[in-house]
């Protein structure tokens, strides 16, 4: 019987995807398998070729986390997913195997009716063909899905360093700020955009609260913050009180303000306005409305405020 080989690519960049390679190589091994090895000892050119006839010539299944669930879940919690993923990707191939050996020393597949298969092999993808296999065609995908990144958010250069944490990178992250594809949760990322991005905070969210004073709003408070949350304006207009998030981008290129506010920062940002309300009785007449606002460019021109 076969073996399932399992690697991850992109467990420590500051942007982009996780990715999980699976595949379960000819029974019949063509003399490509000889040249197999870890992904990071190959050119481009040479990883390239040998992807193509991986995905023609053996069983694979590729699972991806996106960075905004890595934020969501954590990394670990997104390593088990992402290899969950790539499994179920190849089983739906039934293709037969007997072992699964993992790269590392942790057994992603833990907990799972699998786990009784797996063993966890440090620097597998060196030693078993399986695996450096796997190790490919995770790389070659990841690279090209940064790459297509690098087109789409021109300036952090992800064509270049894939995400990872470059000079040029962090240099790039001080300047532009973080764009949609940027891991949050990693404390490099955090730490750039906290030291850079005070001041600039702090004017786009003079931008939108001079905006609602031009509509009639009375500003309650501006940049409120306790141990648990955080609210950049509260206003006031008639029988309403708005919750408002503000968003900033240096570049429409970088990404559209609002896109930064996810599910998971609406959540947060309810339970703020909930707070809030609670410790301010004197606003619980009011009805209460979350909204966003975006600004962008070196001019800070106010792009949106929406009610959410």
């Amino acid at each position: 019987m076969a073996i399932l080989g399992i690697d991850e690519v992109g467990r420590g960049p500051w942007a982009g995807p996780l990715v999980i390679g699976a595949v379960i190589l000819p029974e019949e091994k063509p003399a490509w398998v000889d040249e197999l090895t870890d992904s990071k000892k190959l050119s481009a050119k040479k990883r390239e070729a040998l992807n193509e006839l991986i995905l023609q010539e053996a069983t694979t299944g590729l699972g991806w986390v996106s960075s905004r669930e890595l934020d969501e879940i954590g990394l670990a919690k997104a390593l088990k997913l992402a290899t969950r993923r790539a499994v179920e990707e190849v089983r739906a191939k039934n293709v037969p195997f007997s072992e699964i050996i993992i790269d590392g020393t942790i057994n992603f597949l833990a907990g799972t009716s699998l786990e009784r298969y797996v063993t966890i092999l440090p620097k597998a993808d060196f030693l078993v063909k399986e695996v450096s296999a796997a190790s490919i065609i995770a790389k070659v995908a990841r690279d090209h899905y940064m790459y297509e990144l690098g087109q789409k958010y021109p300036g952090y250069g992800f064509e270049k360093h894939v995400g990872y944490g470059t000079a040029a990178h962090q240099k790039a992250l001080k300047e532009l700020g973080p764009c949609a594809e940027h891991r949050m949760s990693f404390r490099p990322v955090k730490e750039n955009v906290v030291k850079n991005t005070t001041k600039i905070g702090k004017k786009a969210e003079d931008i939108v609260a001079d905006y609602l004073r031009s509509q009639g709003h009375e500003i309650i408070v501006q940049n409120y913050k306790t141990k648990a949350y955080e609210i950049d304006i509260i206003s006031a207009f008639k029988n309403d009180i708005y919750f408002t998030e503000v968003k900033y981008r240096k570049t429409a290129t970088h990404g559209e303000p609002l896109e930064a506010i996810t599910a998971k920062k609406q959540e947060q940002m309810h339970f703020a306005a909930e707070a809030f309300l609670h410790t301010h009785p004197q606003f619980k007449n009011k009805n209460p409305h979350l909204a966003a606002a975006g600004v962008a460019g070196t001019d800070y021109d106010l792009t949106d405020w929406l009610v959410i």
